[in-house]
């Protein structure tokens, strides 16, 4: 009988923050060294599967059973080896403990920026529909962002580069490439 054999290569990397804190932008810094020394990795991008999930809403329970969709996925994932980055602004504590529950290895990254740097660098208004009413059950404006309370790596962006942010990331997982 074939023995089910598991990679200790497979991992997921889950950055959690506020919107516009910087999480997208260091998971293509991710992508982009993990290509470069040939790391093989499946992204999973909050944005991304809001357009194959589209009815997800954005009250508490529709934000959890997303996460805790996305989270089975990675540790599905994980299981067979794959590295995951996974870039959510999962704004609830229990629903990130369920993921990590799930999984093997994970390592948690918060992405760090106030409220106010993210409203500075918001690129599509969202934060300023927030503000104005316009968009209900936001994150950080009318619903909450719990913090990670233990998360194996804090990156802030406020104070870091990305560069930096992403320096910082890929020397806390040597242990797992």
């Amino acid at each position: 009988m074939a023995e089910n054999k598991r990679s200790s290569k497979g991992f997921v990397l889950w950055l959690t923050g506020l919107s516009g804190s910087g999480k997208s932008t260091i998971a293509e810094g991710l992508y982009q060294k993990l290509d470069a020394i040939g790391v093989g990795y499946e992204r999973l991008d909050g944005d991304v599967l809001r357009g194959v999930f589209p009815n997800t809403g954005f009250s508490k329970e529709a934000r959890d059973e997303h996460i805790r969709r996305v989270g089975f996925m990675a540790s599905r994932l994980e299981h067979h080896g794959v590295v995951v980055i996974a870039s959510f602004i999962s704004p609830y504590r229990e629903a990130r403990q369920f993921v990590r529950n799930l999984c093997s290895n994970f390592v948690e990254v918060y992405v760090k920026a106030s409220i106010d740097e993210c409203t500075r660098r918001d690129v599509k208004g969202l934060y300023k529909k927030a503000l104005a009413g316009e968009i209900k059950e936001f994150t950080g404006i009318d619903d909450p962002y719990e913090e990670p309370e233990n998360p194996e790596i804090v990156v802030d962006t406020i104070n870091q580069t990305v560069d930096e942010s992403v320096s910082q990331i890929m020397d806390a997982i040597k242990q797992y490439l």
